[in-house]
């Protein structure tokens, strides 16, 4: 077996990273290394995140500084501040044992003033993005005449980002004898320049094949409405009691949207995206790595460098426009041989991005349902059934209250006991999930099998539903679980439109397309009256007290599909339809000008010929 040793990595380095676990060189490490060290040409390195390759460049320009020389010896250009600060960690790590170095961080969103203090105290390697450094280079605070080794991280989000001309300009200020090696999980044209004409021979390394996922990650997708999403979301949060992951989404607004609402439904999840402060995004960061968070919500460029162990899920809320970033993004989770799952919610126009995904991946995606309520409620409750055997019981602090407590549920054996704990924990999941409804897409063809196998309607739950309770009115409205509404959306909506004194509501029934609930005697009317055109999430709401001839059932169903087609067919031939109202209109306007030209003509005794003119009859 390779070792570190073997790869010619001196002794201070691996006292260093034996303490940090490491044993065997990954092989990017194996090839990379020695090539730094010993030769002269360049290094393209093509690999995917989670590879070791902070190792592989860090060690050989560890070991390339000279620690008497105060001058900056090293750069290397990361594309975000947590990369930054991740890389200038890790290079601290592994220079535990060298005396006399100074490594700097050097990025925006921080105190310029701070940086240039501790640049002019001598450091002889520099972490910087790209913007920031060129700043320091243009006030003459960062010298680069003494740079032997220049590295660039992360090269094709860089170019995403738009360094590339900061780029270019840095490496202008560089030697010509510096050795240089660029990192990058694609090779796009615009990095293949840099390549030719900043590097000298490159040697190009690729670990595995190109734009190859993980093989400890297991790709899934779930195929749902487009506005069902964060409900399906939701879904797969609850069904994985122990999730760890990122939530990717496409745009910083989604991100801090997505992160709102799961926490405003109690899940432990925040946001990491641009619009962020630094020290904003530092504490969400620290949170989320002690675990004080499961879930965290991000964009692409603002979850490069977040180097975080042992991440269970990666959740791809939107897809990404580059399939190269949906392959960056599941290589978070499965590494150092962890299994990990990759999941992508999608709707039905995704599907063929889907395709060109597994393609450029060369991996076969599994489609998976939505987890149901009751699966859900199981998972939970194991999960809570675990929490309990492997509570830590401290005896002795506990000890003084057991008396006590004993005494007040003696009287409840331990099977009620148990139910009354589990109750006290899943009533609102319990609650939440009654009568959920499905959220799987599917495909039109698949409808209508479904539809010839459906049973022919009874009514009989529906004539029991419009018999209302003793001393109460019943009302219809014509919203239903189909359209997401349920026993707290009704009570809200209720309580929004309605003044004055209080309206108590008894018996809800929630129904596909429609619902009807119970109002005391004499506060039908004002519900109703209250509840018209009111909206539910662009839905207009129609209520009456409900009467005993008619079925609902059959007069809602289908009411939805008519409407949205009916939508559907004016957005496309509206434009069309008033394109000809103006052509006729026009035509219209130019027979009865012609008209009255011919009217008067006569009356004045003339006649046109054939080309316009005119001339006395």
């Amino acid at each position: 077996m390779t070792t570190f040793q073997d790869l010619g990595v001196r002794e201070d380095l691996l006292r260093a990273i034996a303490e940090l676990g490491y044993v065997a060189p990954m092989p990017i490490q194996e090839k990379v290394i020695p090539h730094l060290l010993n030769e002269d040409s360049d290094v393209v390195g093509l690999a995917q995140t989670g590879t070791g390759k902070t190792a592989a460049f860090g060690l050989p320009t560890l070991q390339r500084v000279d620690t008497s020389l105060k001058a900056t010896q090293a750069i290397i250009l990361d594309p975000t501040r947590e990369l930054c600060m991740q890389t200038c960690n890790d290079l601290n790590d592994y220079a535990k044992y060298v005396d006399g170095l100074r490594i700097l961080p050097v990025y925006g969103g921080s105190s310029i003033e701070v940086q240039i203090r501790a640049l002019r105290k001598g450091v002889q390697i520099i972490v910087a993005t790209p913007g920031r450094l060129l700043d320091l280079i243009k006030r003459g605070e960062v010298n680069l005449e003494n740079v032997n080794t220049v590295i660039l991280d992360e090269a094709d989000e860089m170019l995403n980002m738009g360094f590339v001309d900061d780029i270019n300009n840095i490496l202008e200020h560089v030697p010509e004898t510096r050795k240089m090696l660029m990192f990058s999980a694609t090779m796009p044209p615009e990095i293949a320049n840099i390549a030719k004409n900043y590097m000298r021979n490159p040697q190009e390394y690729m670990i595995g094949a190109r734009n190859e996922g993980s093989a400890n990650v297991r790709h899934i997708y779930y195929m749902v409405r487009a506005n069902d999403k964060y409900l399906a979301l939701k879904r797969i949060c609850d069904y994985l009691p122990r999730v760890y992951g990122i939530i990717f989404c496409r745009t910083r607004a989604s991100a801090q949207e997505i992160a709102t609402h799961l926490m405003e439904d109690g899940y432990d999840a925040d946001a990491l995206h641009g619009d962020l402060s630094q020290a904003q995004r530092d504490a969400v960061m620290k949170k989320f790595r002690e675990r004080n968070l499961q879930l965290l919500v991000a964009t692409d460029v603002a979850a490069r460098g977040l180097d975080v162990d042992d991440l269970t899920h990666i959740i791809s809320y939107s897809l990404p426009d580059d399939n190269a970033v949906y392959n960056h993004r599941s290589g978070r989770t499965g590494r150092a041989g962890k299994t990990g799952v990759s999941i992508a919610l999608i709707h039905s126009r995704e599907r063929n991005k889907l395709r060109d995904i597994e393609k450029h991946m060369g991996k076969q995606f599994e489609r998976c349902e939505v987890p149901k309520p009751n699966a859900i409620i199981e998972k939970q409750l194991f999960n809570l059934a675990d929490r309990l055997e492997n509570v830590e019981v401290k005896e002795d602090d506990i000890a003084e209250y057991m008396p006590q407590v004993l005494k007040k549920l003696s009287w409840l054996d331990s099977e009620d006991l148990l139910k009354r704990m589990l109750s006290l924990e899943f009533n609102r999941l319990l609650e939440y999930y009654q009568d959920a409804p499905e959220l799987d897409y599917v495909p039109e063809k698949e409808k209508a099998k479904k539809r010839e196998k459906k049973p022919k309607y009874d009514n009989t739950r529906d004539k029991d539903c419009r018999t209302a309770e003793e001393g109460y009115e019943r009302v219809f409205v014509n919203a239903g679980k189909a359209d997401g509404f349920f026993a707290p959306s009704l009570i809200e909506l209720v309580n929004r439109n309605t003044h004055g004194e209080r309206v108590d509501l008894g018996r809800i029934d929630l129904l596909t397309n429609y619902s009807l609930f119970d109002v005391r005697e004499g506060d039908a009317k004002r519900v109703v009256k209250a509840l018209k055109n009111a909206d539910f999430f662009g839905k207009r709401i129609y209520a009456e007290v409900a009467s005993l001839d008619k079925n609902y059932a059959s007069e809602t169903e289908g009411t939805e599909v008519k409407l949205n087609r009916k939508e559907r067919r004016r957005q496309q031939f509206g434009a069309k339809e008033r394109h000809g109202d103006r052509r006729r209109g026009h035509r219209r306007e130019r027979d009865e000008r012609d008209e009255r030209r011919t009217r008067r003509d006569n009356e004045r005794g003339f006649k046109r010929g054939p080309k316009g003119g005119k001339k006395k009859k």
